[in-house]
């Protein structure tokens, strides 16, 4: 059975070689939504491609809610998961978030529509140290970054008494240039547990 991922972010440049093919994609605004969904800061395209490298086979569809800048509305990013939902994606990456607790019957009502299709939210459980919404509530697959885990794994832990995943937060290399300066974060250690998940690898033991 093929797995079907959707990158809610800046888009992606689908002719990058560390994530074609790209299945499709949208862009959603907020007006509603568009055709198209390249990458204009390269940010949505380095996520892809670390889900890529994971998962060789999956379909990837970009779903564009940055522009210009990381910055976006809570109606276009509730837009874009009801987009991903409506087409019944498998897993859908999220690697943003808001602190913002006003989201929260918002987002509680689109991970129940989640879980009575079987589809999976990926994304940060915290942001600043601080609970990061919808990462956090619990039918999400919530994320740490782990400086100290190694690129090529992914880890089970416990925060706040539940089990979440912890991964590095670095995407894949560029020929050249220092990780370091590399895009780097947490937006990649969700991509590196999206990635894992949807290749069916299992995480190293609770640490």
């Amino acid at each position: 059975m093929t797995i079907r991922v959707a990158c809610i972010d800046s888009g992606v440049n689908p002719d990058h070689p560390h994530v074609r093919p790209i299945a499709g994609g949208i862009t959603i605004t907020p007006d509603g939504a568009s055709e198209g969904f390249l990458d204009l800061l390269g940010h949505g395209t380095a996520v892809a491609g670390a889900i890529r490298e994971k998962a060789l086979t999956a379909e990837i569809y970009a779903v564009k809610v940055f522009d210009r800048e990381l910055a976006t509305s809570g109606k276009i990013l509730l837009r874009a998961i009801d987009w991903c939902l409506d087409q019944q994606m498998d897993f859908i990456n999220l690697s943003l978030g808001t602190l913002n607790e006003a989201y929260v019957p918002a987002f509680e009502e689109k991970l129940a529509r989640a879980k009575a299709i079987g589809t999976q939210l990926v994304a940060a459980f915290e942001m600043k140290g601080r609970p990061a919404f919808p990462g956090c509530l619990p039918s999400a697959v919530g994320v740490l970054l782990d400086p100290e885990c190694p690129r090529h794994q992914f880890r089970e832990t416990v925060k706040d008494g539940r089990i979440v995943y912890a991964a590095c937060g670095f995407p894949r290399d560029i020929p050249g240039v220092p990780p370091q300066y590399n895009l780097h974060g947490i937006s990649f250690a969700v991509a590196n547990v999206t990635g894992y998940l949807a290749a069916r690898v299992p995480p190293c033991p609770l640490s």
